[in-house]
């Protein structure tokens, strides 16, 4: 059963590869066009996945401005400009490294969670316990989560997880020199066994989704975005390999292709869906179709485009100047500009009083 329905769904990813394949090498404007985008789209929504308050808006402006709009905690601000600088490391060591090492793995845990820190909790009863997150290094304490049945999933203990993740990285430099397992099916059992064994005390949702892309830019295959707010079909699909593993953590780490199906087809799913979703950036008509978040934004009126086209060039356009450039009356122009800020494709800044344009163009 498991050969045929992973024979139907790899014939169904190279289809969508060879599409890939069709539109290189793309040209340098292009590249950095698809880039940008994928650096927003990742960004966000892996740090938003664990709980980060940035908005999508606040995130673009923050990473290609270097500027703060809104209120915003300082911790989420920091969390993700550092997830930003591991995406950057990753994309380098990918192309660079001949194999994955440990030490690479906790280098980004280091530039992710950028210091060690404490964490304090109220018990019953109003007693009050911490404990340290070490940046950088593998965790000190055990680490669960509670499961929507509402019972308990343990992780690796800490005395397991250095042999744990020693095996974990030996096995993954002799699957990817044997290329038994295809570049995603490598990702999916990659991810499935470092999240089995939760090797640091936080931060190991985001270090996973970074290594899937590592092992995936590695084979020339475009990156993934997983996105927030699909989190849990993600989760099913991890949690029904659970299932299939058991709740044994040595065994989810040494969890093989055949165990974990759901999550094999989560994963090529989303691989299919993110080629189509760039080829159709690509080839899309500039005049009418935008990009916002994980997905094209199709305008039915051409004055939109124009609005948002001016406002990028000259952002702290009155309501006046904009009837007048877009030759429509004053309320018109602010019924869009509400339209626009309320579905987040635009943001203004409360104290310099200029508009941001938070939607991506498909310009070239």
């Amino acid at each position: 059963m498991f050969v045929e329905l992973r024979g139907t769904i790899m014939s169904k990813l190279s289809e969508a590869y060879e599409k890939w394949l069709s539109i290189q090498p793309l040209s340098e404007q292009d590249r950095r066009r698809l880039d940008r985008k994928f650096m927003l789209d990742f960004n966000y929504n892996s740090n938003h996945i664990e709980g980060n308050t940035l908005t999508y808006g606040q995130t673009e402006v923050l990473l290609l401005m270097g500027e703060v709009i809104g209120s915003a905690k300082m911790k989420d601000l920091e969390d993700m400009k550092a997830h930003n600088l591991c995406l950057a490391l990753m994309k380098e060591e990918a192309v660079t490294a001949d194999h994955l090492s440990e030490s690479f793995v906790k280098r980004l845990h280091q530039v992710m969670l950028r210091e060690d820190y404490t964490v304090y909790r109220e018990l019953p009863g109003g007693r009050q316990t911490s404990y340290v997150v070490h940046a950088g290094t593998y965790k000190t304490r055990p680490n669960s989560v509670i499961t929507p049945t509402g019972e308990r999933f343990e992780y690796a203990s800490p005395e397991e997880t250095p042999s744990l993740m020693y095996d974990l990285i030996e096995w993954y430099n002799r699957e990817e020199t044997a290329g038994i397992l295809t570049p995603v099916e490598l990702a999916a059992l990659f991810h499935y066994r470092y999240i089995r064994i939760h090797p640091f005390e936080d931060g190991n949702g985001r270090i996973a989704r970074l290594l899937v892309n590592f092992i995936l830019l590695r084979h020339n295959y475009p990156m993934v975005v997983v996105l927030s707010r699909k989190k849990r079909s993600y989760l099913t699909a991890l949690g029904q390999a659970d299932i299939n593993v058991g709740i044994i953590p040595s065994d989810g780490a040494h969890a093989t292709i055949e165990q974990i199906p759901s999550f094999v087809n989560y994963m090529t799913d989303l691989m299919i869906s993110d080629i189509n979703q760039d080829i159709a950036f690509l080839s899309a008509d500039p005049t009418t179709t935008w990009w916002y978040n994980g997905e094209t934004i199709k305008f039915r009126s051409p004055r939109t485009v124009a609005l948002l086209s001016y406002l990028q060039q000259n952002p702290k356009a009155t309501i006046a100047e904009l009837s007048s450039v877009l030759e429509i009356n004053k309320s018109a122009v602010q019924k869009q500009l509400s339209t626009l800020e309320s579905k987040g494709y635009i943001t203004k800044d409360p104290d310099s009083k200029a508009w941001r344009i938070i939607a991506v163009p498909t310009t070239k």
